[in-house]
């Protein structure tokens, strides 16, 4: 076993800490870390908030976390945040999100970018989830960007997902069009003080009509006032709840056992993208690259070639 994972599992906080970078720097050991943690992993509860900028997931997680570590349940956090251009890191660090838990030995709050995943989930974000399972935390949330369509990919990582909503976050009709219905095992209608909240409530209910009318789930509508800490209670039910439905319609294995495959056509296509990136960048095709800048010859035959050599060292 690597000694890093030896760690983790007697409960280091700190080489949690490292093997996430590990896993953010594509670290040579990284793998070998990953797959003596995945015999340890599959207990925590996955939870996925997702939903418009400004909607207050932040905020919601913020109270739900406190609220969770009062019944004695300890916590991780996997912020996927938007990426910084110049550094390559998450602009809205953990810095000054969720302040008051910094101190907390309960819970553990990473940031990570995105990294220019069009899932607004960075490819490393799954990995990090596993280590904080490993690392024993009873919770592992994931709050990802709010970027729309993209945010479906959130589909392969959670057991449970919310949808966070505000009547002042524009056309509801639009966000649900983008498939953010589809995704929705609960709504939280935060900021539910604002005038607007039952219009919004009364839209919600309907899309579910039109799409969950015979679903046997039908994702419940929860109304949340953060600032105030009110409704955290009742999402956290519903979030009980749906994960009793999963288990007992044996949901929650098909669910769980569907990510892991997915899993490792992920695992595949990353690492033959980076054999290709590699081989394209050797001395081998530089001058057929260079004939691509030059247009004496086509990408899709330079593509064509690469593709031809790669089966046939296989």
């Amino acid at each position: 076993m690597h000694a890093l994972v030896e760690r983790i599992l007697n409960g280091d906080r700190r080489a949690v800490a490292r093997a996430i970078s590990y896993i953010e720097d594509n670290h040579p050991e990284k793998t070998e870390i990953l797959q003596d943690l995945f015999p340890h992993t599959g207990g925590a509860f996955l939870l996925g908030i997702t939903g418009s900028p400004g909607a207050g997931k932040s905020s919601f997680v913020d109270k739900l976390i406190g609220y969770l570590r009062k019944q004695g349940l300890t916590i991780g956090i996997v912020a996927v945040d938007p990426t910084s251009p110049f550094t390559g890191g998450a602009i809205l660090g953990d810095r000054i999100r969720m302040q008051d838990h910094f101190l907390d030995e309960g819970v553990f709050i990473r940031s990570m970018g995105t990294r220019g995943s069009l899932g607004g989930l960075a490819r490393a974000t799954k990995e990090a989830v596993r280590v904080l399972d490993a690392y024993g935390k009873d919770i592992v949330i994931i709050e990802t960007v709010g970027v729309g369509q993209s945010e479906l990919d959130i589909m392969n990582i959670a057991d449970s997902t919310a949808v966070v909503l505000n009547p002042g976050g524009g056309d509801t009709v639009q966000a649900f069009k983008a498939g953010i219905m589809e995704i929705a095992d609960l709504f939280i209608l935060n900021k539910a003080d604002l005038a607007g909240t039952d219009k919004l409530f009364r839209e919600v209910e309907q899309m579910l009509d039109l799409v969950k009318h015979d679903s046997p789930w039908r994702p419940p509508v929860v109304k949340t006032i953060t600032t105030q800490g009110m409704g955290i209670d009742e999402a956290w039910q519903a979030f009980l709840d749906h994960k009793s439905y999963l288990q007992e319609s044996k949901e929650w294995e098909r669910r769980r056992a569907s990510h892991l495959r997915e899993e490792v056509s992920e695992i595949v296509e990353h690492a033959v993208h980076q054999l290709i990136v590699k081989r394209l960048r050797s001395e081998e095709y530089k001058d057929m690259m260079e004939g691509v800048s030059r247009r004496d010859i086509d990408p899709y035959e330079v593509a064509h070639q690469l593709l031809q050599q790669l089966v046939k060292e296989k």
